[in-house]
């Protein structure tokens, strides 16, 4: 009886410490959150679910080429794939899909809920800020992998909030034009079997600093990058990390002038003539039209 009473006493303790106080949570509870390994292995991050996610299509188009001049560690979790940088403390680029199953899961009634995660470090991995150290900064902690497109899955939601994913954004910009441009790429995916999506921030030598010792870097600008696969056609939008003046749609660009930007290769799996067609061209009209609500 005795062994019950402290099984009981144990998991409402473990209760308390996942609700929305998760901002106390210890170390070792921060540790579950990455079990899997780093480095370019292949092998997706484990967590609560146990499981390995498997891309829909190919795996290939999620890899990139960055600049050897970058600091870089690949952190390959459950849905998300990080380009993670320890001198900058934030990412070089996040790599992930979204399919239309994931979305419709996202969306629906039962879904993880956004309020009940709470940003954490990822104890692994070099470098990483904690979640206290954007405090009194005047930036927001920016998803780059937002969270509407992770609520299909617990475990990519708990992921999505590591420090890991995250940079410092003008409020006005995170909770604005560039909301509602992860809003119309959300939309776009119901429409598709599958969107390759690339992002992070621009970043540079002469960055501003933030945190407790002056080492988190604030990009001056930011890049979304998308790739229908099925349709062959691709998209970039650029954001400079301010309050947006005009609509999302103003901030389209063509995925060479992000590639030039930042010296990063996306899409270097596709075929080169399909590669240099697809990265030359920006047309917003020719995906799907969305109106978001201000």
């Amino acid at each position: 009886m005795k062994h019950v009473l402290y099984s009981i006493i144990a998991l409402a303790l473990l209760a308390s410490c996942n609700g929305n106080s998760g901002q106390n949570q210890t170390q070792e509870q921060a540790d579950t959150f990455y079990s899997g390994t780093m480095g370019g292995s292949g092998q997706a991050a484990g967590g609560n679910e146990g499981e390995e996610y498997r891309s829909t299509g190919d795996q290939s188009l999620l890899d990139v080429s960055l600049p050897a001049n970058l600091t870089d560690e690949v952190l390959r979790y459950k849905a998300i794939t990080i380009h993670f940088n320890s001198r900058y403390r934030v990412p070089n680029c996040v790599a992930y899909e979204l399919t239309n199953t994931q979305v419709a899961m996202a969306d629906a009634p039962d879904a993880e809920r956004r309020d009940n995660y709470n940003f954490n470090r990822d104890t692994r991995v070099d470098g990483c800020p904690d979640w206290w150290e954007y405090k009194e900064t005047g930036y927001d902690r920016g998803h780059m992998a937002p969270a509407m497109d992770m609520r299909w899955s617990r475990q990519a939601m708990e992921q999505c909030f590591l420090m890991t994913n995250i940079c410092p954004q003008d409020h006005e910009l995170n909770d604005g034009e560039w909301r509602h441009m992860e809003e119309a790429i959300h939309t776009w995916a119901k429409r598709t079997e599958r969107l390759v999506i690339f992002t992070g921030p621009v970043l540079r030598n002469d960055m501003k600093r933030i945190g407790k010792h002056r080492n988190i870097a604030v990009p001056s600008k930011f890049y979304k990058v998308v790739y229908d696969p099925k349709q062959k056609k691709a998209i970039a939008f650029l954001f400079k990390n301010e309050k947006a003046r005009n609509s999302w749609t103003n901030y389209a660009v063509s995925v060479d002038e992000v590639e030039q930007l930042t010296g990063i290769d996306f899409l270097a799996a596709l075929p080169d003539d399909v590669e240099t067609t697809v990265e030359s061209k920006q047309s917003i009209g020719k995906w799907p039209r969305y109106t978001p609500r201000r």
